[in-house]
């Protein structure tokens, strides 16, 4: 595996600390899919292919990342009597290795000419209803054995659906387009993900108490997998607000992640880039170690999953350690006026994500995330020793639901 240059901070600190990245299973599954495509349109096996990285569009005037992944085979096959291709890639977690790390992703390609399915082939494997891909009218993705299906609300993709999630499906998509533009192809083309062992790696997963039975997710919000132990995310943080002090910042904007971070530039657009700290899970560390600097402006950007578990006062709000209490939740929800029976939907919630649709769905937003925000506010305050912290709360597709500003 080679990476493009990724500009990130934290990738750049992470190689520095000698770490290595990995990639996804949606980066996995894009590479198979090419692979096996360009067997059957070219006749070519590819022991290495090159697959462009998300998000899914690229943002304007970023360029799009692209990374090789070494492909574990290739081969053609006869599937009732027509022509298909198998190719398989090992997915990789680098240095952060995690349930998925040495599975084996595997994506079953077809060729038709003719309607949604057209004369396609029927996969050996048949069982599984088709999960739609980013291309409509090209590309007919679905999830085989050992990829989960949705069974509950509340997820990115719709139940009965393969848990293949938007970006990946991006992503595949992407990947075949440019197979087939290299080869000359304008008809359609069929592509199943399959993880022979997904199954058995998925009890080791949080899928089975968020409703996706049988399999993985493939997942993959950047395609690559960032290396951090606690340690050495802690250091960069801390690094990180090092470098925005010495550099004269007086504010400091601290996020959950890539979006809630770009989200929260938006707020602060005549911050530098440097005020900015991908703080992951570490709630209280990164609040403390920002008032401890001195920062005479904290903000805290992050989706409201993580708000709640902020004003829950989780400390680390990393799911396998920080589950989300929705009966709680649901209490606070009644306390701000919701209707009873949407109250009892909140505490039979089953992600956060649910539960905003319920609220949203009642609107009652505005009864609901402002003294649930102001709650993480207090919790902040108490990691930052007093010191008073902006919280701004966004939703999936980018808007800022609400915010309580210091």
């Amino acid at each position: 595996m080679t990476p493009y240059p990724d500009t990130s901070r934290q990738h750049e600190a992470a190689m520095q600390a000698g770490l290595r990245e990995g990639f996804t299973t949606g980066t996995a599954a894009s590479a198979a899919a090419a692979a096996a495509l360009r067997l059957l349109l070219t006749g070519k096996e590819a022991a290495c292919v090159n697959v462009a990285l998300p998000p899914f569009p690229a943002h304007e005037g970023e360029v799009v990342r692209r990374l090789d992944v070494a492909v574990a085979f290739c081969r053609l096959e006869n599937a009732g009597g027509a022509r298909s291709a198998v190719a398989g890639v090992v997915k990789d977690g680098g240095d952060d290795p995690d349930a998925t790390h040495g599975a084996m992703i595997e994506a079953h390609v077809c060729l038709s000419q003719g309607g949604e399915y057209g004369d396609s082939p029927d996969f050996p494997d048949s069982e599984a209803a088709p999960a739609r891909a980013g291309v409509p009218g090209l590309i007919t993705l679905e999830g085989g054995t050992g990829v989960g299906r949705v069974t509950l609300p509340g997820l990115p993709v719709p139940v009965g659906e393969a848990a293949i999630n938007p970006q990946p499906r991006l992503q595949i998509a992407a990947a075949v387009e440019e197979e087939c533009r290299a080869a000359g192809y304008a008809g359609r083309v069929r592509v199943r993900i399959v993880v022979p062992d997904g199954a058995e790696r998925a009890r080791h997963t949080l899928n089975g108490r968020l409703g996706i039975v049988g399999g993985i997710s493939v997942l993959g919000t950047r395609g690559t997998v960032k290396p951090f132990s606690h340690s050495s995310w802690r250091a960069t943080i801390t690094q990180g607000m090092d470098v925005a002090r010495a550099a004269g910042c007086g504010g400091i904007g601290l996020s959950t992640g890539r979006r809630s971070e770009r989200l929260l530039m938006g707020v602060y657009p005549l911050w530098p880039e440097r005020a900015f700290i991908q703080a992951a899970d570490f709630v209280a560390f990164s609040l403390g170690q920002a008032a401890a600097r001195g920062f005479e402006h904290i903000a805290w950007g992050c989706f409201f999953g993580k708000l709640v578990k902020l004003a829950q006062g989780h400390a680390y709000t990393h799911a396998q350690t920080a589950p989300l209490d929705f009966a709680l939740l649901a209490g606070w929800c009644a306390d701000a006026g919701l209707r009873a029976g949407a109250v009892r939907e909140v505490a039979a919630a089953n992600t956060a994500r649910q539960v905003l649709e319920i609220v949203e769905r009642e609107g009652a937003l505005q009864q609901v995330l402002p003294p649930v925000t102001e709650r993480a506010r207090k919790c902040a305050r108490h990691w930052t020793g007093g010191t008073d912290v902006a919280v701004h709360v966004f939703d999936f597709d980018g808007r800022l639901l609400t915010q309580v500003v210091a």
